[in-house]
């Protein structure tokens, strides 16, 4: 548990630092760029590692399609519930009926939908939990939690924006990646050093800003780092590349603090106030901090939906502390915020979005400590019930 309260604390000091750091230097603005290279290098880095790990039964494919199923329904419970608590809680009546006010909650309100795949991975392995069913079974849902809402992000900005060239190659990429993610899988050798994978991350981090700067949308790393991990021959990690590992993965916490938003005074209000979230009325400070700890409640109760399923393969303490472990939120929830930014968004609403996610990032580490907790009665538990039959 050293290393879940060590990663926890720089989670934490990222977060705190990119909340000083651009007061402090008003240049460090100029380096959001890099910073979000650095931090989807390390992402993709992750999820390769994750998809080398990875293993699909080709003779069981309905359980997979099962398994969307269950994710894309804890990705969209907290999602509904999010917007729903904006509209009638922190929107004035008369914005109630406004379709445009319903629009920018339904994006906004996005960033309450996925799970942090690499932080999620990275705490259950830093708490010993790898060879667990619990952490086999998050590694499904929270790559597919992640994929609902990259792919519902494309409606979403039709809606706002109309549709567009990019968007219709976003797609297209998305479905020959997940083609050759089946097709290929573990079978291409090619070297899987650490360095070895770090470029990989590298090149494929840089490939997507480029699409972005190039096409003004955002592609996901976590797909192809996670399809080309899956199309690696599986090769034994040494203990160079796992100390290397735990290195990037430490590194990763700090950025996925760092590349949180400003919380205040970070959005252009010139452009925010075109929107209808940028004309709502300023709240007191003790107003916000109610409706954060609301929305946080909302999103991660609309996350235990895969408490109610999988009863055949497992008890209810695994099946609790998988929908617990689906809690984490990070740097796709954070992206969300941004782009959410990006389109005008501002208001009370988008610095509840932001504290929200602040707080869950806090509380990672608690999280993954109550999980762990479950995973480990419940093996005792068994172990018990064995002893005595």
């Amino acid at each position: 548990m050293k290393k879940v309260m060590l990663y926890s604390a720089l989670l934490l000091l990222g977060l705190i630092a990119s909340q000083i750091l651009p007061s402090l230097f008003p240049a460090y603005q100029s380096l959001s760029s890099v910073l979000m290279v650095l931090t989807m290098t390390a992402l993709s880095y992750i999820m390769i590692n994750v998809g080398r790990e990875f293993e699909l039964d080709k003779t069981n494919l309905k359980q997979y399609g099962w398994d969307y199923a269950i994710a894309m329904t804890t990705a969209t419970f907290p999602w509904i519930g999010v917007v729903v608590y904006f509209v009638f809680a922190v929107m004035p009546p008369e914005f109630w009926s406004n379709a445009d006010a319903w629009k920018e909650s339904l994006v906004i309100g996005r960033f309450a939908a996925p799970t942090s795949a690499g932080v999620l991975f990275a705490m259950l392995a830093a708490a010993g939990l790898g060879a667990t069913w619990m952490f086999n079974k998050a590694r499904i849902l929270a790559i597919f939690d992640d994929l609902d809402t990259v792919l519902l992000m494309i409606p979403l900005t039709v809606v706002l924006v109309g549709w567009n060239a990019s968007l219709g190659i976003t797609l297209a990429l998305m479905a020959l990646f997940l083609v050759l993610g089946y097709r290929y899988m573990h079978q291409w050798a090619i070297p899987s050093s650490a360095p070895a994978i770090l470029i990989y991350a590298v090149i494929i981090a840089v490939a997507s800003k480029s699409f972005y700067m190039a096409t003004g949308t955002h592609f996901e790393v976590l797909l192809p780092a996670f399809v080309l991990g899956c199309m690696m021959k599986s090769q034994h990690e040494s203990e160079v590349d796992q100390r290397f590992s735990t290195g990037v993965a430490a590194i990763f916490m700090v950025l996925v603090g760092l590349s949180l938003p400003q919380i205040f005074g970070g959005a252009d209000t010139s452009v925010a106030a075109t929107s209808v979230t940028g004309t709502l009325p300023a709240m007191p400070m003790d107003e916000v901090l109610l409706h954060v700890l609301m929305v946080t409640i909302i999103s991660n109760i609309g996350k235990m939906f895969p408490l109610f399923c999988y009863r055949k393969e497992a008890t209810v303490k695994e099946r609790l502390a998988l929908s617990i472990g689906m809690w984490p939120r990070g740097e796709v929830g954070a992206g969300v915020l941004m782009i959410s930014i990006g389109y005008g968004f501002g208001g009370p609403i988008v610095t509840i979005g932001m504290l929200s996610l602040a707080l869950n990032l806090i509380l990672t580490g608690w999280f993954i400590t109550i999980a762990r907790n479950l995973i480990l009665n419940n093996s005792t538990e068994v172990h018990h019930e064995k002893v005595r039959a």
